[in-house]
């Protein structure tokens, strides 16, 4: 059973003048605590100056104050451990990477209560799960759709999750996502390039800058809006083309931002929707004449959006080592690959 954990504070000179500002500021590095989880052992209770419980945030604290933090031990998570199965790519005590297969939901919600992610996650981890907001969980930093298959980052402690999550905030970390589209993007396409919030780099390389947020009809979906919704930005190159003239294409996009199927919504934004997507993807089908029937029924066939997040990449929270991981195609994708008339990968690796 994990045990309380207790932090002596002394104030430094010049203090901010709240005390979860000072407490943010000053509290030992190794304890990896926030401020919204500081501002949380406030309100509960675990705060301490002279023997005497603050529980007001903005309090007045003075240099050389000794404030006394006890963490009381993380409350177990409603979330059952399940032993499923897990694809892990790297492990340490702060942190797992997983190779996620398609269809396995990330966190539970109403109506996938079990079976997901977090679910074998509880499991896989036990007691190395140090406490993530003062509950024995793993830290979700950053999800990827149910039907899209591959790295995620997922945090074992405070510190790994304050530490991976200002990373996602700053944009800072590299996430690279293989897809199959329909189409060819074009550069000398006209079309291509009026389309609202779509340029072309050197390189090759299209850029994506819009808006999004919830579909104004359709609650379930998320759309480019005019006005409203969140700044996304996209980045996407070819990778390679199959058929004549330009059916289809696997391409290699870049996240800058991490909005809720950003990507299936950019690319159908831009006239090249994700192969199989049952949400944006239309009903669109492949020209038989540019690839041939077999081609024609992979793609008609394929059971979800083909999207592989293929590389992760960021600096370790605890030790500032960068780390990089790649992952091959899944085979659903990379049959799909070989029927549109191209090659397979590689296994899964890391780059330290």
């Amino acid at each position: 059973m994990s045990t309380p954990r207790r932090f002596t504070v002394t104030i430094g000179p010049n203090p901010p003048a709240r005390l979860d500002k000072a407490l943010a500021r000053d509290v030992p590095e190794a304890a990896g605590l926030s401020r919204s989880r500081l501002a949380k052992a406030i309100a509960s209770g675990e705060v301490r100056r002279g023997g005497a419980v603050l529980r007001d945030a903005k309090a007045k604290v003075a240099e050389g104050e000794v404030i006394e933090i006890a963490l009381a031990a993380p409350a177990e998570v409603a979330a059952l451990a399940e032993n499923i199965p897990l694809a892990v790519v790297y492990e340490d005590a702060a942190l797992i990477v997983i190779d996620k297969p398609a269809g396995m939901v990330v966190h539970p919600a109403p109506g996938a209560g079990s079976g997901t992610l977090v679910n074998a996650l509880l499991a896989h981890c036990g007691e190395s799960l140090s406490g993530i907001g003062g509950e024995k969980r793993p830290g979700i930093v950053h999800r990827i759709d149910k039907d899209t298959s591959g790295l995620l980052v997922v945090a074992k402690t405070d510190r790994a999750h304050a530490g991976l999550a200002a990373q996602f905030a700053a944009h800072s970390v590299e996430r690279e996502y293989m897809a199959f589209v329909h189409g060819l993007p074009d550069a000398a396409d006209a079309r291509l390039r009026g389309v609202p919030g779509l340029s072309v780099e050197a390189g090759g390389v299209f850029r994506i800058a819009t808006q999004i947020g919830r579909h104004r009809t359709d609650r379930q979906r998320q759309a480019v809006l005019a006005a409203g919704g969140r700044h996304a930005v996209t980045r996407f190159r070819v990778e390679e083309a199959f058929g004549r003239p330009g059916a289809a294409a696997r391409i290699a996009c870049w996240l800058e931002t991490g909005r809720t199927h950003q990507i299936r919504v950019h690319m159908a934004h831009a006239g090249h929707g994700l192969i199989g997507d049952p949400v944006y993807g239309g009903r669109r089908r492949l020209p038989a004449r540019a690839l041939g029937e077999a081609a024609v029924e992979a793609a008609a066939k394929f059971p979800r959006q083909a999207l592989h997040a293929a590389t992760l990449g960021f600096v370790h929270p605890e030790d500032g080592k960068r780390l990089i991981f790649s992952s091959a195609l899944p085979l659903d994708m990379q049959v799909l690959q070989a029927a549109l008339g191209g090659e397979t990968e590689a296994q899964s690796s890391v780059i330290e």
